[in-house]
Formats: C-alpha cells, structure tokens, sequence
C-alpha cells in the first residue's frame, strides 16, 4: 500500500537542510572590489593597508572597505563603474610588485562562508567583460621546429665530426650537404635518432639527403604548441589579475579567453596577443654594414638590427651567429628595475637548470667576446584591405644590447639597454608569462558592458521566474492536491540545482539560466506522467491509496528511461562541447539529477504525509 519509511523522509529533511544553506549564498548580493595580491618579496600588511587608503582617501572613490583577506588587500566598492578606476589608480601606485585585479568579493556571513557556502560565479554574458578567440600561426609553428631541427642536427654532426656544406630548410622538409659522401649512411642515422619523426631520404647525389616530418609529427607538433600557448595565455591572464577568467582551447588551431569583468580590453589585447621574448646569440665576424647593402651574409650568421642608429642615421647593422645560446622558453623568472650603475632600465633573468649549463659553458669559453641580446615582438594591428579590417600582425627583431661578456656566469644575471621602465615592466611580464610556442592572431573581438551584463541576468531570471510561476499556477488549477504537490517537487528540485551549482563552483551563464528552465520542464514532464498515471488507475476502479501507490511505481520506470537517455546526451555535449556548450550540460546534467529524485521520490514523501494515515479515503484531489 501507500507506504514511506522514516529514513527516507530523514534523507528528504536532510537534503532540503542542505539545499537551503548551500543555495543560500545567491541571496548575498556580491560586492565590486579590487583585490591586490603580493609578488615576489612584497608583503600584504597593514603598512600597505594604509598606503591604499591613504591613496583613495579624498578622491572621487571612496571604498566600502579594505580590509586584509588570505593573505591579499581587498578594497570593496559600491559601484562597479569604480572598479576600473581603482584598479588603475592602485596599479599606478603599486607598480609590478603586487598584482591588482578586478573581482566580486563575498557578502556571505562568516558561519556561512565556514560551511563553505557560497554563491554562484558569472559569466562573461552576465558579468560583462571581454572575449578574444585567438588561431594559432600553424605556418610560423612549422617553421620553428624546422629551425630547432636544424640546430639540433648541426650540433649532433658536430659532436660526431662529420663535415657538413650545408644544412639548410627546403619547402618540403630539411637538407643536409655533406662533405664526403662516405658519411651519408652514418649521417643519416645519426639524424634518424635525433629527430624520430623525420623521414629521410637519399638524394640524387652521393653527398646529399633530405627529410620531411611525417603527418603523426606534424599534429603532435601543432598539438604541442597547442598545449604551450593554452598554458602560457593562462599565465598571461594572471598576470592582468582577472578571476573567474576562462581559458579553453577550441578545435585544432584556436583558443578562447574570456576575461570577466575586464573592461580595459586595449591592455588586455596588448598583454595577450603580443609575442615578446629574449634570444641570447653571439656576435660573428665580419663586415655587417657590407652584408646589409649587398646581401651577402657570412656562412652560419644572420643579419639583424640595432636600437643604436649609425652614421646614416639608419639602425647600426649586427652579424650574430644563427645557433642560439638561450631563449626566452628556458626563462623561469624575471623582474624589471633599474640598474644602478647606468642608471638605465634593466630585466633581471633566470633561466632553468638546463638554461643555465647552457650559459655557463658559453661565457666560461667566450669570456671577452661580444654576446647580443636580440628582443623580438610580434605586434598584433589592424589593416584596411579593400574597405575590410584584416587582422594582421608584424615581427620587430631588435639588438636591445650587444657587450662583451666581463665574467663567467649561469642562470642568474641581468639585460639592459631597454628604452623605458615601462618596456622593462611590459618585457618582465611577457617573460614571467612564459613565451608562445607559436605567434597567435587575435581573430575576433567582443566587449558586454557591466550594465548589458545586468540586463541579461535580470532578463534569464525573469524568464525561470515567470516561466516557474505559470506552470505552478496550471498545476494547481488542474491538478488540485496533487498540483500543490507537485509545485513542492519543483521547488525542492529547482533548490537542488542551485545548491549543487554553488557547491561545486560552477559558472552560470545565459546557457547555464536555459538549462535551468530546461530542468523545470523536465522535472514538469516527470510529474506529469505520475499524475497522469494515478487518474488512470482511479479509472480502472483502484482505491485511492492503491492508485498513487501505481501511479508512482509504474510511472518510475518511463521516468527513468527518459531522464537517463536526456544525461547521455547530456555527457556527449560536456564531453565535445566548449564554453557555452558545457556550461549548458553541466546544468542539464545537475537538473536530471535532482528532478528524478524531486519527482519520484520526494513528491511521493508528501504525498504519503497528506493521505498515507486516512484508511478510509472516498478519493484523491486530482
């Protein structure tokens, strides 16, 4: 008959308990802040609690509050027109020893917060900020792993002294030219281990072979750089000192970053579409103001500029070797400051242990000769191409500092002859950062303004709101006792959801707001089909209690078929889906969840608790 134990309406109080603590933190509206976190050696103490108050105090903003939270300055604001404002300032004042970013900052009560509750993250569309999808440069990715392949065999055949003319890039792969051709069987094994993935090939000339990356290298070699600039652009938006920002890889060749509530997208675009890093090359011999006018470079050198500007008032040409000492890859660290000898800007570096072998047996052989540090930038900009903006970028390679090298030295030292601080602080970042493995263009660009923002979160819960309502008023109208049951089912549900939502950190979204009102609707059609079932057995001439109990029992099996075969679909769209797509799923999957217990069992619960104890039941509200 009718029956519901009493550890199953345990479980329902406890659930409901739970819902409500945990959905509780959405009722704590958050606050616009700033949060300032410490750099390397910089403290977060009251010293510098007073330094920012001192600094906004009298000024236009007046903060809410700051105060010292987990080891980071939080200035808590009342608009989040100030937040920019703040932020600016605060940067200004605090220079690159203390990261300055833009959040929300928790009202939620302290006991609250203890229990880990919280309120739901927002997204991009809800909180306003910017969005860049940004495609890898597939072409300039190819071209440096040839270009590493290339060291990489010139210095293996060295170490193994076979004579070589040259080894140089074809269309097709690479080239290398020996100098007698009874070394072309022991070269090219020798290549063969070096570099797995190249698939050589004998030429028509004894001394002559070539090789080409097979397809499987290829596509790890796009996969890896896929992987770095992922990493590296999620660096770089720690650097800005933007939360909740999403970085997600997308297809082959592009990413998405979403930067929520970042509304300086000029600094934003400056940080995360430039290439900026550091090569160490030596300098070679020779006539490099002959090379440049005639085009005749030495055998193993590359003609580069210098910021110095000659007698002709042209850029002072340099000869460097092509073979490169360090990178900006092998960078663990870098600080920028002012040298206090010259008086001129400086970057501080540290390179890796590999990096710093590397230097140290460089300068230990070559003290006394001349080392350049070559800095080269890939700037992003937009063109006019027959009345359409191209995206478009273009590669500075400049010698920032050519000078002997005084000593020997390892993976500790400084750079100078930067032109201002603010390049220093801009180069120290890109360098903290990490370097991209492949140049990216910024391919599209979108702003949402905090207030657009605002209007969509008002507009997606009036939607679930009214939307909830008018299926609770239907309910009641045609299904009577049992609407009303149902109604609390919904609730419970809905109640659920955004408990689990909080609980898991989850980011809500228009996506996130639909799948919501998806939920409810499900959770609507479950109910329905228990509701429908029990008139029918009241049909069939059943008693009252009999008929809700069939009505629940029957009706559980087709719920359940239905609502596994919606989270199958569910998990293909996490599983494959990006952005949007997975923010959509996750809210599926949560609102099937809680519907199949909301709509079974729990609706059973009350229902049991309004008729279960009247033996002598004439017939059901329904």
């Amino acid at each position: 008959m009718l029956e519901y134990s009493r550890w199953k309406y345990a479980v329902l109080a406890l659930i409901m308990l739970l819902a409500a603590v945990y959905s509780s933190g959405n009722l704590f509206p958050q606050d616009p802040s700033v949060q300032i976190s410490p750099g390397r050696g910089a403290t977060v103490d009251e010293a510098l609690q007073r330094r920012v108050g001192d600094a906004l105090s009298g000024g236009p903003i007046t903060p809410k509050s700051i105060e010292i939270v987990d080891d980071s300055l939080l200035v808590r604001l009342d608009d989040v027109a100030e937040q920019q404002k703040t932020a600016e300032a605060l940067r200004a004042l605090l220079g690159q020893d203390y990261t300055v970013a833009i959040s929300l900052a928790s009202t939620v009560p302290g006991w609250l917060a203890a229990l880990a509750v919280k309120p739901m993250s927002l997204g991009l569309d809800l909180q306003g900020g910017v969005h860049f999808l940004l495609e890898v440069d597939v072409e300039a990715a190819t071209n440096k792993r040839f270009e590493g392949i290339l060291n990489e065999i010139r210095t293996r055949m060295r170490d193994q002294r076979l004579v070589f003319s040259a080894v140089r890039r074809t269309a097709t792969g690479v080239e290398v030219v020996l100098r007698d051709p009874a070394d072309r069987a022991a070269a090219m094994t020798l290549v063969r281990e070096a570099v797995p993935g190249l698939q050589l090939t004998e030429g028509a000339e004894p001394n002559l072979f070539s090789g080409a990356l097979t397809e499987e290298e290829m596509a790890r070699v796009l996969d890896e750089t896929m992987e770095q600039n992922t990493v590296t652009l999620r660096n770089r938006v720690n650097e800005l000192g933007v939360s909740e920002s999403i970085v997600q890889r997308q297809g082959a060749s592009r990413v998405v970053v979403q930067l929520p509530g970042e509304q300086d997208t000029a600094r934003a675009k400056e940080t995360i579409g430039a290439t900026a890093t550091l090569e160490y090359r030596a300098a070679v011999e020779g006539d490099a103001i002959a090379a440049r006018d005639t085009g005749r470079v030495p055998p193993g050198a590359k003609l580069y500029e210098s910021r110095t500007l000659g007698p002709d008032g042209r850029p002072q040409p340099v000869l460097l070797s092509r073979d490169v000492i360090v990178s900006g890859d092998q960078l663990t660290g870098a600080s920028s400051g002012m040298d206090p000898q010259s008086g001129t800007p400086k970057v501080d570096v540290q390179l890796n242990a590999s990096g710093g072998q590397r230097m140290l047996e460089f300068t230990r052989n070559n003290v006394g000769k001349p080392m350049a540090v070559v800095f080269i930038e890939r700037i992003p900009e937009t063109r006019i191409v027959d009345g359409k903006e191209v995206q478009a970028s273009r590669v500075r390679e400049q010698v920032i500092s050519l000078a002997a090298i005084q000593g020997v030295f390892g993976p500790t030292f400084q750079t100078t002859g930067l032109d201002s601080p603010e390049e220093a602080n801009q180069l120290a970042l890109l360098l903290r950062a990490g370097s991209l493995a492949a140049p990216m263009d910024i391919i599209e660009e979108r702003v949402i303004g905090p207030s657009l923002g605002a209007e969509n979160i008002k507009a997606g819960v009036s939607a679930v709101t009214f939307s909830f309502l008018l299926v609770m008023v239907f309910f009641i109208i045609y299904y009577k006792t049992f609407g009303f049951i149902t109604n609390l089912a919904l609730l419970i549900n809905l109640l659920m959801v955004v408990a689990l939502m909080s609980l898991i950190g989850a980011t809500l979204t228009l996506p996130g707001l639909a799948g919501i009102a998806l939920t409810v609707g499900m959770s609507v059609d479950a109910n329905v089909l228990i509701n429908e079932r029990i008139r029918e057995e009241l049909r069939e001439g059943n008693t009252p209690l009999a008929s809700i109990a069939n009505g629940y029992d029957k009706a559980a099996g087709t719920i359940a078929d239905a609502n596994i075969t919606a989270m199958l679909a569910g998990i293909a769209l996490f599983a494959f889906g990006t952005g949007p797509v997975k923010g959509f799923a996750i809210t599926l999957i949560l609102g099937i969840l809680t519907s199949m217990y909301s709509a079974v069992s729990a609706s059973r619960g009350i229902a049991t608790f309004i008729y279960g104890r009247r033996r002598k039941l004439a017939g059901l509200s329904i």
